[in-house]
């Protein structure tokens, strides 16, 4: 493995990061503070608990997913198409970096700047709210390991995308939905029998539910399935990675 290339990789994309700070850090920062302001003080004042616990708290978990999902896309997606876009993408493949090197380089930034940003906005709510977290531990793997799942699922679109526009097709039009609909701001045992049924269909549904327990002790869904789904995303998400790579789609035309 040739670590000076996925050291390389890596120092480039969060130096772009730096260099964008307004857009990469501060904004998102700055839209979930709106949330907290707006559900959890407008509308948690009227709601006294979810599940035992305040609803302002409640939602913290589901608001660093929206979050960390959202960023963790962008920031892997733009990070390889834009090097297609300039035409750059050429002098990687052609340099003697393997996938693994590659993949490795824009994944681990994207991954690193949406941990970076989940992390900010878990102090951020310390600021509206007390927080309690039941399993430190597997909070902090869960936080890690979602950002590399969705970093690599970003990695997808990227490669997938032709135009900028696309780029945003899929953050936009069925992660966020996803997210508001996948128990962000409330439980799904809130809702009818079978809405809850159809709402076992949506995956981001078990990442939730598994980051939720890991701050309270509760979660929607068995831990265990919830961990299984994580598992079979990420897994499912190199799998690809290593066809298009194997095939060339998108990367060579």
């Amino acid at each position: 493995m040739n670590i000076h290339a996925i050291i390389a990789i890596f120092h480039y994309e969060m130096a772009r990061a730096l260099r964008t700070a307004l857009q990469s850090i501060i904004s998102p920062v700055m839209s979930t503070s709106l949330y907290f302001v707006v559900f959890g003080a407008a509308i948690g004042s009227r709601i006294e608990s979810v599940e035992g616990v305040s609803y302002g708290a409640f939602i913290v978990p589901g608001l660093i997913m929206l979050t960390v999902m959202t960023q963790g896309i962008t920031n892997a997606a733009f990070g390889i198409y834009f090097p297609k876009f300039i035409g750059s993408i050429y002098e990687v493949l052609s340099a003697p970096v393997g996938v693994v090197e590659v993949v490795a380089g824009y994944v681990g930034a994207a991954a690193t700047k949406s941990l970076i940003i989940g992390i900010i906005i878990m102090i951020t709510a310390t600021f509206f709210i007390d927080i309690q977290i039941a399993h430190p531990i597997a909070m902090a793997l869960l936080l890690v390991t979602i950002c590399f799942a969705f970093s690599l699922f970003g990695f997808i679109i990227g490669i997938w995308a032709q135009s900028f526009e696309q780029l945003q097709l899929v953050p936009l039009l069925i992660i966020t939905p996803l997210v508001f609909l996948g128990g962000s701001f409330y439980s799904i045992t809130m809702l009818p029998p079978f809405w809850q049924t159809v709402s076992l269909f949506n995956p981001v549904v078990y990442l939730i539910s598994a980051f939720r327990w890991s701050f309270f002790g509760t979660a929607d869904v068995a831990i265990g399935v919830s961990l299984a789904a994580i598992a079979a995303f990420t897994t499912v998400c190199i799998g690809i990675i290593w066809w298009i790579f194997k095939t060339g789609y998108r990367l060579k035309s």
